[in-house]
């Protein structure tokens, strides 16, 4: 799996483009792929009002990365399903090897 078109680096952090299923019964990350698109995607269990689920989004991505959550934020999208989340003091190196490893399974 080859997910580099969804990770890139700008300035001192690492953008990541994602998809968010708002809702959902379990929250996941990564929960796949979308090869055409190139979206890693996401699974919250919190509704998508009053910034529950990007609040949910923001921590599930924190603690998979075992970062702050003060490192993690929403660059664009904070109102659809398609997100750029930043991620500050972390490579983008260890970012692409850790998503590639968990989406091998999937």
């Amino acid at each position: 799996m080859n997910c580099k078109h969804a990770i890139s680096l700008s300035k001192n952090e690492v953008l990541i483009k994602i998809h968010v299923t708002a809702g959902s019964s379990q929250s996941l990350f990564p929960a796949g792929y979308n090869n055409w698109r190139h979206w890693i995607e996401i699974k919250v269990k919190a509704a998508a009002k009053e910034n529950k689920a990007n609040n949910e989004v923001i921590t599930k991505i924190a603690e998979y990365f075992n970062r702050s959550s003060k490192d993690i934020s929403i660059v664009s999208g904070q109102k659809g399903r398609e997100k750029i989340i930043s991620i500050k003091n972390v490579s983008i190196k260890n970012v692409c090897s850790k998503i590639e490893g968990s989406l091998h399974g999937l």
